[in-house]
C-alpha cells in the first residue's frame, strides 16, 4: 500500500499533468524511437534497438510509480488549516539564531520539494524539527554542519 501524500491544488495538477504527458507524448516518442531502431536491420545485433525497449521499460515503471503516488494522493483544503502551529503546507517564517538570516519555507510534499521557490519537504530534517512548534518557539535541527537553531516567527498558508 502506497504512503499518503498530501498536496496543494497546485502540486496535484501539475502531478496528473506529468503522469498525462507521460503517457501520451512520452509513449509516442518512445514508440518511434523502437520503430526507427527496428527499422535499421537485424533485431538480434542491434544496440540502439536494445537501448530503446530499455528506454521504454523506465518510462512504463516511471508511470507506474506516478500513478501509484497519485492514487494515494490526498489534497489538502488550505483554509481549514490551523495557522497556530506548523503543519503540512504551512508557509513558515524563520529566524536563524546564530547568524540572524530570516529565511521562508513551505512545508510540502516531497514531490512539490523546489528550494529555489521556497518549498521544502516535510520529510526534511527541516521541516521535520518544526513540525508542531507555534510562533516564538525554537527549533534545534540537526543538518549536515551540525545543529541550528531556528525561531518560528510566522506561520501563515
Amino acid at each position: 500500500m502506497a504512503e499518503v501524500t498530501y498536496y496543494t491544488e497546485e502540486g496535484l495538477a501539475k502531478l496528473k499533468e506529468e503522469v498525462q504527458y507521460l503517457k501520451t507524448e512520452g509513449r509516442l516518442k518512445i514508440a518511434n524511437a523502437i520503430a526507427e531502431a527496428r527499422d535499421k536491420g537485424d533485431l538480434s545485433e542491434n544496440a540502439e534497438y536494445d537501448a530503446a525497449k530499455e528506454a521504454q521499460g523506465m518510462h512504463e515503471a516511471k508511470i507506474a510509480k506516478l500513478e501509484e503516488v497519485l492514487s494515494s494522493a490526498r489534497l489538502i483544503d488550505e483554509s481549514k488549516l490551523d495557522t497556530s502551529k506548523v503543519l503540512a503546507l504551512s508557509i513558515v517564517k524563520l529566524k536563524n539564531k546564530k547568524n540572524g538570516a530570516e529565511m521562508t519555507y513551505q512545508l510540502v510534499s516531497e514531490t512539490e520539494a523546489d528550494l529555489k521557490s521556497g518549498k521544502i519537504s516535510v520529510k526534511s530534517p527541516i521541516a521535520q524539527g518544526l513540525l508542531g512548534l507555534s510562533v516564538g518557539d525554537i527549533a534545534k535541527v540537526a543538518v549536515p554542519a551540525g545543529e541550528i537553531e531556528l525561531e518560528v516567527l510566522e506561520i501563515s498558508r
